[in-house]
């Protein structure tokens, strides 16, 4: 009977063990954002974005630049100059600035709405095909290990690899 009890036990463990093993084999992880920063699209996206902001950082310095020339100007003539044209000197330079800032949010709403149209088909380009591989080998749960996603990385398999190949690079 003891022996039985010992044996009984025995099986029971190597059942849970069994399971554990087969519980752990079924996730995986990747980290998405190396994967996404190897995409050769997520890399055609980036340069263009980064064409366009240096567009726009051209645009701003150029008004910047006229915005000072005409600062510069208006104080050199605001002796010869009445209160009046003075004060609408001053107005003009308040809208001129006004309208200088209005431009940089302007444009940095321009790029970010241009980054998410770029990325967008990216993500689901990349989101696709990890379900695919993660599918394919037969794993229920795939983990993102990107930094800041909460996760810390002891064992497990990372699908980056086999990913990447799905994607043909």
């Amino acid at each position: 009977m003891k022996h039985l009890k010992t044996l009984l036990f025995a099986a029971v463990l190597c059942i849970g063990s069994v399971s554990l093993t087969n519980a752990q084999s079924n996730v995986a992880h990747i980290n998405t954002q190396k994967l996404i920063d190897a995409m050769p699209s997520a890399i055609t996206a980036k340069s263009e974005l980064e064409k366009l902001a240096k567009t726009y950082e051209v645009d701003i310095r150029s008004m910047v630049t006229e915005f000072e020339n005409k600062i510069k100007q208006y104080d050199a003539e605001a002796t010869t100059k009445t209160d009046e044209e003075n004060s609408k000197r001053v107005q003009e330079v308040g809208e001129i600035q006004n309208s200088i800032q209005q431009y940089r949010v302007q444009a940095q709403q321009d790029l970010q709405k241009k980054e998410q149209e770029l990325f967008e088909p990216i993500y689901k380009e990349a989101k696709a095909a990890i379900q695919k591989v993660g599918k394919a080998q037969g794993f229920q749960y795939i983990l993102d290990s990107r930094e800041g996603a909460s996760l810390l990385m002891a064992d497990g398999k990372d699908l980056l690899a086999d990913v990447k190949k799905e994607l043909g690079f």
